[in-house]
């Protein structure tokens, strides 16, 4: 049985970047408000033309301050929103900022063993791993799972990072690593933007645990996944070690 966590006023903020996600909103913040730890969470809404931010409105009647929305003009990638969401949450109280996808592919009871990793286990980021005990991922085709787990091969090649799953989307940050890191030098979008994070805080030496979860693709709404994506990951793990070789980073 987890343990329950009273520190200042909640266990951190989770930021859940959305675009068309109506089919999942609801569920996904009642998932999270629901858990036995008091996360808030903050919803960044691209301007979803099924109107997902019209739906988090309504469930901040039901949710008074613990349920934020942040809404931009228009789609401008996930890598974009999760820095919008970052410098929200840093400009209050929380000690610990998460990343987690709307649809699902992440559980959000998972959100405690992250939690745990930094508050108990000294972790200045911890990620939601799916391959650091094999691959555990549900409902992929398996040249998904290949591209996923290939692409975390070859960021270990180049970058010399030990992180078995590189591209993870589910983490848990200390807030001191985040104000550490210049997030308006932040440019990627995708699984690039994800590699990239990772990358500046192990330039740093922050303490970085892979914490073991199930990955289920989403049941509902459309995959963001696209061939700009995978390319702009590519060669933005090369950009990064050449800069970092340059002391560019």
């Amino acid at each position: 049985m987890h343990k329950l966590f009273k520190i200042n006023m909640n266990c951190g903020i989770v930021i859940i970047p959305t675009y068309n996600e109506i089919e999942n909103i609801e569920s996904i913040i009642r998932a999270v408000l629901s858990l036995p730890n008091p996360f808030h969470i903050l919803i960044v809404d691209d301007n979803s033309p099924d109107k997902t931010a019209e739906l988090v409105k309504e469930l901040q009647k039901e949710f008074l301050d613990q349920l934020f929305l942040a809404q931009r003009d228009k789609k401008s990638g996930l890598g974009t929103a999760y820095v919008h969401g970052f410098k929200w949450a840093l400009e209050r109280d929380y000690e610990f900022i998460f990343e987690m996808d709307a649809d699902f592919s992440h559980n959000p009871n998972d959100l405690i063993k992250l939690y745990e990793a930094c508050y108990f286990g000294g972790a200045d980021l911890a990620i939601g791993s799916r391959y650091v005990t094999g691959v555990n991922v549900v409902n992929w085709p398996l040249s998904r799972v290949l591209l996923s787990y290939f692409a975390s091969v070859y960021v270990r090649m180049i970058t010399g990072m030990k992180i078995m799953d590189a591209t993870a989307g589910f983490i848990c940050y200390n807030r001191k690593v985040l104000e550490s890191i210049n997030l308006d030098k932040i440019k990627f979008i995708g699984y690039a933007f994800q590699i990239e994070m990772k990358y500046r805080a192990f330039a740093k030496q922050y303490n970085i645990q892979e914490v073991p979860v199930i990955f289920t693709d989403r049941t509902k709404g459309q995959s963001k996944m696209s061939g700009s994506i995978i390319k702009e990951a590519m060669f933005g793990v090369l950009s990064l070690r050449i800069k970092k070789l340059f002391n560019r980073l």
